[in-house]
C-alpha cells in the first residue's frame, strides 16, 4: 500500500494563503502585493533546491550551533515530582534565542534577490539582534524598528543591534510596543519594497512571512525529534511538549516535526501572556477566546475591544506583548490540534525563581510563562510522563526587569 506523503502545516493552507479557510490571507496594500507574489516564488523554488538547503544548514550548523541542548532538568524534577522534566535549551543558539534561524534564511533570501538592505521589526529585541547579526553577516545594511517602550526595557538588546551596525528606529504610536513596531516596519516596506527586504520576526503577517518562519524555526522539532529518539529509543508515549506563544515563531518550530502523532501521545501546550494579576489588561487572544480580526495583513484571533478596534495588550514580557497570534495558532487551535492557557506576571516571575533556583538555566521572561504551566501541571502527572518545555531565549535582555522586580541576585548567572 502506498503511504499518503506528508504534507507540512505551512504548505496546508491554500493559493490565497489560508489555513482551515479562515485565518492567515494577505490584507495588504495594492503596492506590496507584487513583492509578496515574488517572494513566494522566490521561497517556494528554494524551500526545494538541494543546493539552497545545503547553504542553509551549513548556516545553521557552523554559525547558529545547532544543534541545541536537550537536557533533563534533574533538581526540578525532584522539587516538583510527577513528571520528568525536560528543556530543549534553544537559548544555546548564537544571540541566545530562536530568532535567529529566521532572521539568517530572511539574509540568504534577501541576497538571493539582490536586495542591498533589510528591514525588521522586535518586541523582546530578540528578532532585531539576530536580524543584525544575520545582516552584519550577510553584508545588508539593516533597519530596526522597535517600540519606544521595549527599547526602554529591553536595552541590552537594543545596544547588541547598534553595535552590530543596525538603526534601531523608535515607534512612539499606540502602546509603542511590538504590535506599532510591526505597523511601521510595514509602512516602511510598502515605501521601499524596490530596494529592501523585510523580515517579519515571528510567524505573523501576509501568508509568506508565515510561511517562511515557520520554515526556519521548525529546525527545533527536527532536532529534538533525533534527541528524544537518542534517548529514549522511541518518541515516548506520554510526551508534553510546553511553549510560550506570542506571535508563535519558536512553539510552531518546536511542534513542527511531531502535527502527524496522535495528540494522545504528543500534546502541544501553548502559554500566553495573561499580563498583571491586577489587570484586565492581556496578550492571551487565544486563552481568552478573542474573536476573529485583520492585524498586519492576516486573519486571525486578535484582542480588540467592543468595536472591533486592536486593543492595547500589557505583559511583563516584551516579546509576548502582541495583540495577535500567528494564523498557525489560530488553525491548530480550532482543530484542537493544540491547548492554549495563559500565566500571570507574578506567575511567570515565580516560575523563573524556582527554575533558576534549582537548574542552570536562566530561561528569559517569555519562556518562563511556559514553564509556569509547566511546573504546575507536572504534579499530576505520572512519572513515564516525559514533560519538555522550550527554553527559546535566554535572561540576559530582561536583567533590568528582574532587578527591579526580584532583585539583584535573580540578575546574576548561576
Amino acid at each position: 500500500m502506498k503511504l499518503k506523503k506528508r504534507i507540512p502545516v505551512i504548505d496546508q493552507g491554500d493559493k490565497l494563503g489560508f489555513w482551515g479557510g479562515k485565518f492567515g490571507g494577505n490584507f495588504v496594500p495594492e503596492t506590496l502585493k507584487k513583492p509578496i507574489e515574488d517572494l513566494e516564488i522566490l521561497f517556494n523554488k528554494l524551500k526545494k533546491d538541494k543546493k539552497f538547503i545545503r547553504e542553509r544548514d551549513k548556516y545553521f550548523k557552523n554559525w547558529i550551533g545547532t544543534p541545541t541542548r536537550f537536557i533533563k532538568l534533574n533538581n526540578l524534577t525532584k522539587h516538583v515530582g510527577g513528571a520528568q522534566i525536560w528543556s530543549k535549551v534553544v537559548s544555546d543558539a548564537n544571540g541566545g534565542a530562536h530568532k535567529i534561524y529566521n532572521a539568517t534564511v530572511h539574509c540568504l533570501l534577501a541576497k538571493r534577490s539582490g536586495k542591498k538592505v533589510i528591514c525588521g521589526d522586535t518586541g523582546a529585541g530578540y528578532a532585531g539582534k539576530m536580524l543584525s547579526m544575520a545582516a552584519k553577516k550577510f553584508g545588508l545594511k539593516c533597519k530596526i524598528f522597535m517600540g519606544a517602550k521595549d527599547i526602554e526595557r529591553q536595552q541590552p538588546n537594543v545596544k547588541a543591534m547598534k553595535k552590530n551596525g543596525a538603526e534601531v528606529i523608535p515607534v512612539y504610536s499606540g502602546s509603542q510596543t511590538l504590535v506599532d513596531a510591526v505597523s511601521e516596519c510595514m509602512r516602511f516596506w510598502v515605501a521601499n519594497c524596490d530596494t529592501t527586504a523585510m523580515c517579519v520576526g515571528s510567524t505573523v503577517g501576509p501568508a509568506v512571512f508565515v510561511r517562511i518562519c515557520g520554515w526556519s524555526t521548525s529546525q527545533i522539532s527536527r532536532e529534538l525529534k533525533v534527541q528524544l529518539i537518542d534517548e529514549f529509543g522511541s518518541i515516548p508515549k506520554k510526551l508534553k511538549l510546553y511553549n510560550c506563544v506570542g506571535g508563535g515563531s519558536s512553539s510552531f518550530g518546536f511542534w513542527n516535526e511531531f502535527m502527524d502523532y496522535d495528540k494522545k501521545q504528543v500534546e502541544f501546550i501553548g502559554v500566553e501572556a495573561g499580563g498583571p494579576s491586577n489587570s484586565r489588561k492581556h496578550a492571551a487572544p487565544l486563552t481568552n477566546n478573542s474573536k476573529i480580526g485583520i492585524l498586519h495583513g492576516a486573519m486571525q484571533y486578535v484582542v480588540q475591544n467592543k468595536d472591533g478596534q486592536i486593543e492595547e495588550t500589557e505583559s511583563i514580557s516584551a516579546g509576548l506583548d502582541y495583540s495577535g497570534v500567528s494564523p498557525l495558532h489560530c488553525f491548530l487551535k480550532d482543530t484542537k490540534r493544540a491547548r492554549y492557557t495563559a500565566a500571570s506576571d507574578e506567575e511567570t516571575l515565580s516560575a523563573y525563581k524556582l527554575v533558576t533556583k534549582y537548574e542552570k538555566l536562566r530561561p528569559s521572561l517569555e519562556p518562563s510563562h511556559a514553564f509556569s504551566v509547566a511546573i504546575k501541571e507536572s504534579k499530576k502527572f505520572s512519572k513515564d510522563t516525559i514533560v519538555v518545555v522550550n527554553s527559546c531565549g535566554d535572561a540576559y535582555k530582561d536583567q533590568g526587569i528582574l532587578e527591579k522586580r526580584l532583585g539583584k541576585k535573580y540578575v546574576k548567572s548561576n
